[in-house]
C-alpha cells in the first residue's frame, strides 16, 4: 500500500487479439480515473504502444521494469516480455493464450508480494490459455491455487449479488458435485465475503434449486429434498440466515431475489443468465474467499468486435471501482476486528 494511500491497482491485459488492452486504454483514457488509484498494467511499452495506435487512442503511459516503481499521477505498464507478439484482432491464436498467461503470472505475483494492492483481469480465452504448465479452465480456478482461502465465483453490482454452488463444471456434473460440504463452505464463503466486502453485518442468502421447480417434492429429482433442504435446515437452526431452495425459473421475474443480500446458484448458467440480463455492462466478477482482491468484467474476448474500437468499458471501469470499494472495505473490516478488545478499552 503506498504511503499517501492510494490504492496500486494492478490490471492482467488478457488475450490481445481480444478486447482486453481497448476496455483498459479507454477506461484510463479519462484522466480523472487517476484520482482513485494508481494503475499498473503488466504488458509491455511495444503493445500497449501498437494497441493504442491500433485503436486510435490518445493515451500516455509510463514504463517500468517493476510494479514497486509504479508512478502515483501515470498510467504504469511493467515491461513483462520483451518480445514483440504477433496480434491478429479476433483471432484465437496460441500466441494470444500465452502472453495473456504471461501478463497473469505477472500480475499475481506483485498481488502475492505486495507490490499491487488489488488486481483486476481483462478476459482470457479459456482454449487458448491451455499449456503444460497451466491447466485451470479459467481466472478462478488459477487465482484459488495462488491465493490463500476458498474461492468463490461472485457476480456483483450494488443491488444484486450472485454467488455460485458450482462454476466451471458441465450441467451434466453439477448435481453429483454438490453436497453438504461443498454447501456448507460456499454459504460460509458468501457470508464472509458480505460481512468483509461490503459490509453487510448480518447477510440474508438464498439457495437456488437444483432441478425445476425445487424438484417438486422429489418428483423431478430427489437432489433437492436429499441434498440442499437439510443444509440449509441445519444451517438456519445453527443461527445463518440461508433460506431456500427456490425454484430458480421464477425467482429472479417475481423480483424475490430483492429479499436477499446475496443468492446462491447451483451452477453456472443458472446464476449467470439472470445476472447478465439484469446488470449487462455495469457487473463485475469478483473472487470472493481469497486473501487478495480480484475483479474482472462480466464479458469475454468478444473477438467480434476486437480491433475495431467499438468495445464498451463500462464493465470493466465497474470492476475498477468494485475492486477499489472492496480493498477499503477489507481493509476497514482488518482494522476493526484485529484486535475489539483493545479497541474496547480505547474507546473508554
Amino acid at each position: 500500500m503506498q504511503e499517501e494511500g492510494k490504492i496500486k491497482l494492478g490490471i492482467s491485459i488478457g488475450d490481445l487479439n481480444g478486447i482486453g488492452c481497448e476496455v483498459v486504454l479507454k477506461t484510463f483514457e479519462d484522466a480523472r480515473m487517476l484520482d482513485f488509484c494508481t494503475p499498473v498494467i503488466f504488458a509491455s511499452n511495444k503493445t500497449i504502444s501498437f494497441q493504442k495506435k491500433e485503436l486510435g487512442l490518445d493515451i500516455n503511459y509510463h514504463g517500468i521494469t517493476d510494479a514497486s516503481k509504479a508512478v502515483d499521477g501515470k498510467i504504469n505498464v511493467v515491461n513483462v516480455w520483451k518480445e514483440v507478439p504477433r496480434i491478429n484482432f479476433g483471432e484465437a491464436t496460441e500466441e494470444g493464450g500465452k502472453f495473456a498467461i504471461k501478463s497473469l503470472r505477472a500480475a499475481v505475483e506483485a498481488l502475492k508480494n505486495g507490490t499491487i494492492d488489488a488486481l483486476v483481469t481483462a478476459p482470457i480465452n479459456k482454449n487458448n490459455i491451455q499449456a503444460e504448465d497451466f491447466k485451470f479452465p479459467g481466472h478462478t480456478d488459477f487465482l484459488a491455487q495462488e491465493l490463500e482461502g476458498e474461492s468463490l465465483m461472485f457476480m456483483v453490482t450494488d443491488d444484486l449479488k450472485v454467488g455460485l454452488l458450482t462454476d466451471h463444471v458441465a450441467v451434466k456434473d453439477a448435481p453429483a458435485t454438490i453436497n453438504a460440504i461443498l454447501i456448507r463452505n460456499k454459504v460460509r464463503t458468501i457470508e464472509k465475503s458480505l460481512q468483509m466486502d461490503f459490509g453487510i453485518r448480518a447477510p440474508k442468502v438464498a439457495m437456488l434449486g437444483i432441478n425445476p421447480h425445487s424438484g417438486d417434492n422429489g418428483i423431478i429429482g430427489k437432489e433437492d429434498d436429499e441434498v440442499l433442504k437439510p443444509v440449509i435446515k441445519e444451517m438456519s437452526d445453527a443461527g445463518h440466515l440461508v433460506f431456500g431452495p427456490y425454484s430458480a425459473d421464477s425467482f429472479f421475474g417475481s423480483d424475490a431475489y430483492k429479499n436477499f443480500d446475496a443468492i446462491l446458484a447451483a451452477y453456472h448458467d443458472q446464476g449467470l443468465i439472470p445476472f447478465k440480463t439484469l446488470s449487462f455492462g455495469k457487473g463485475v466478477n469478483f473472487t470472493a474467499g481469497l486473501s487478495k482482491v480480484r475483479t474482472s468484467p462480466d464479458h469475454g474476448t468478444a473477438y467480434e468486435i476486437a480491433g475495431k474500437g467499438k468495445a464498451d468499458p463500462s464493465s470493466f471501469k465497474e470492476a475498477v471501482f468494485m475492486a477499489l470499494h472492496i480493498f477499503k472495505n477489507r481493509k476497514e473490516y482488518m482494522e476493526l476486528t484485529e484486535n475489539p478488545l483493545q479497541k474496547q478499552r480505547i474507546r473508554r
